[in-house]
């Protein structure tokens, strides 16, 4: 190797050296800065000559396990939407409060109760009737106030879902931007390493609002797809948009129709046309954005149908009066039935006939819903909580006429039943008086009393912003939905406390007389009902049913293990999230007391090339002033 050949590899050794040295700093620099990834040379030998090689450098390497990275962008996404969960269950438990504390529904309910109970106890004492009624307003006013704190959470998480799609679109908008430097910029310096540790961060701000893969190509250039397959962003970013509704009631629900959905949905648009619904077709699985949806539309919405339920169940409880039918006259025989007088039926009141197929020996049990809104029709056998029975809605607008007509129309012919109006308001059902055919085994209706005196115990207690609770069915869904937000104590209790205990003028309900505090104490402590499925409680085939207590201890306990669970799981989450972290900085990050001891090996390398060249130098100086 000549001196030329010497002289070249020792400058390539400190050009070498120089650049490392140059990176080392620059790790010692950005050791604290979040997302920086250590940097190296890559180098090779190079051969020179007949007897030696220089270095040559091929540009930066990240010290970067892809594997480690991966794994920690889904667990980020899965511990984001675990932190979202347990966050707002735990601000759920709030709204409900400790059960032991006053305020909550079941110091409430507990109240209501030991009001009646001394009512019964002193039924003429007026502060026992004020205390009566008292305790009712309390009990209304608490289910409002739990309402409200169940749609503010709604609408909290709303506004986080707004939130998030504003990151998420700055985020796939960097990425794009960086994956276009990169094409431009076409090889592996410092200045690419550093976009690679921006668009590395962005990734992983994305990945915590959404699960997301990634793919590279040769040009370091990464397309982001969800892991449904939706593909977000490559060198052009796609938009997400989302058109959040403000205010959250128990009636702005999300439906897949968007005819009928009144909450917000998130939309891509992709970036040469076309647009896809990233809710309706379940995009987006984890994350902060799919827990914000999860809560707004089925965790929270549940917990509303909850505290609904109850409302409707102890209100109905109170109000509605089952009367058995009563056996149609000898004038009709051969056939046989029951005349039921509709007086005061209501739009979701409903009419019982139980029936006999005596060609297949199977009893039918049928609910006949009064509908005043046809739009609704037909009904599902899910309309009303009994698992057995056969639901037919009939449309009660246009008068007995017709209701007789669409009750032959649909049973005549299929049940051998006939209905008939032979007076007033009374419907007839009988069965077609032949052998081996049909037989009617029993017939009622269920009514909801409307007035405080109506001459029965039962009494309208509670309203529905001041009208009647019926469980009537509408175009815009059912009177059940949102009712503990609008439950109200009856006006004329407000103004009368005495009709607490004075439930007929006519003859005048005598003094001391329980009856009407009795029923809706017996009501209230020890009836026992059917409770939908749509609570998150029992099934549509088997109903929870207990006492009102019974199914407020059920579902406040429901929530609070769901809340636990949701603080597990985030802690579980976070211990996985902080090892995978823990794992990436030691293979990626910096340690300060490496790079000591790699500048100390540079500059000793550094130093080495120099003395080379001193005395090649040297050897020059020699060969000239020989010459």
């Amino acid at each position: 190797m000549g001196l030329s050949q010497a002289l070249s590899t020792a400058m390539s050794g400190l050009r070498a050296t120089q650049a490392a040295i140059s990176l080392v700093g620059s790790n010692v620099a950005n050791a604290e800065t979040p997302g920086y990834v250590r940097k190296s040379i890559i180098q090779s030998a190079g051969v020179t000559g007949d007897y030696g090689s220089s270095v040559l450098l091929h540009g930066v390497d990240r010290q970067l396990d892809q594997y480690l990275q991966a794994a920690l962008r889904t667990e980020t996404s899965g511990a984001a939407y675990a932190d979202i969960r347990s966050t707002f269950l735990q601000n759920l438990q709030n709204v409900y409060g400790n059960p032991a504390e006053t305020g909550t529904i079941e110091d409430a309910f507990n109240k209501l109760l030991t009001a009646f109970q001394g009512l019964s106890t002193s039924p003429d004492s007026q502060s026992a009737r004020i205390g009566a009624v008292s305790a009712a307003q309390t009990m209304a006013q608490t289910l409002n106030a739990t309402t409200q704190g169940i749609q503010a959470l709604r609408a909290n998480a709303e506004m986080g879902i707004n939130d998030s799609i504003v990151t998420a679109n700055n985020a796939m908008a960097q990425i794009a931007f960086i994956n276009n430097q990169l094409q431009n910029n076409g090889k592996t310096d410092a200045a690419t390493a550093s976009l690679l540790d921006q668009r590395d961060q962005y990734i992983t701000q994305l990945s915590s609002l959404m699960d997301i893969r990634t793919v590279v190509n040769d040009l370091n250039q990464v397309t982001v797809f969800t892991n449904s397959g939706v593909q977000l962003v490559g060198t052009e970013a796609a938009q997400l948009s989302f058109n959040p509704q403000g205010t959250m009631t128990p009636n702005t629900l999300y439906n897949p129709d968007p005819t009928k959905s009144n909450v917000g949905t998130i939309t891509i648009n992709f970036p040469h046309g076309g647009s896809y619904d990233l809710v309706s077709t379940n995009s987006i699985r984890s994350g902060k954005i799919a827990a914000y949806l999860e809560l707004r539309d089925n965790t929270l919405v549940k917990a509303q149908a909850q505290i609904d339920q109850f409302a409707a169940a102890m209100s109905s409880a109170l109000s509605d009066k089952t009367t058995a039918g009563t056996a149609a006259p000898a004038s009709v025989l051969p056939a046989a039935g029951y005349d039921l007088d509709l007086t005061g039926l209501q739009s979701g009141n409903v009419i019982r006939v139980s029936y006999k197929d005596n060609t297949t020996g199977i009893t039918h049990n049928l609910s006949i819903v009064r509908v005043d809104d046809p739009s609704v029709l037909p009904l599902s056998n899910t309309t009303t909580l009994d698992p057995n029975d056969e639901v037919l809605g009939i449309n009660f607008s246009a008068g007995m006429g017709s209701v007789v007509s669409q009750l032959n129309a649909a049973l005549g012919s299929t049940a051998n039943l006939q209905f008939s109006n032979p007076s007033g308001s009374t419907l007839r059902v009988l069965d077609d008086g032949a052998p081996n055919r049909s037989d009617v085994l029993a017939a009622s209706v269920t009514t909801t009393m409307s007035s405080l005196t109506s001459g029965n115990a039962q009494l309208p207690l509670f309203t529905d912003n001041g009208g009647l609770y019926t469980g009537a069915l509408t175009a815009n869904g059912s009177q059940q939905t949102g009712l503990a937000g609008r439950i109200s104590v009856n006006l004329g209790l407000l103004g009368d406390p005495s009709r607490t205990i004075v439930f007929s003028t006519s003859p005048l309900t005598a003094a001391g007389d329980t009856t009407r505090s009795d029923f809706i104490l017996t009501q209230l402590q020890s009836g026992n009902y059917r409770y939908s499925p749509q609570t998150g409680i029992g099934t549509t085939g088997a109903p929870f049913t207990g006492t009102l207590t019974n199914f407020a201890k059920q579902f406040i306990s429901q929530q609070g293990e769901a809340a636990t669970a949701a603080k597990q799981l985030a802690d579980g989450q976070s211990v996985v999230l902080n090892t995978l972290q823990k794992k990436v900085s030691d293979a990626s990050g910096v340690n300060i007391d490496d790079e000591m001891a790699h500048l100390l090996a540079l500059q000793n390398a550094y130093s080495a090339n120099a003395r080379v060249m001193s005395s090649i130098k040297q050897m020059y100086d020699t060969l000239i002033q020989a010459m």
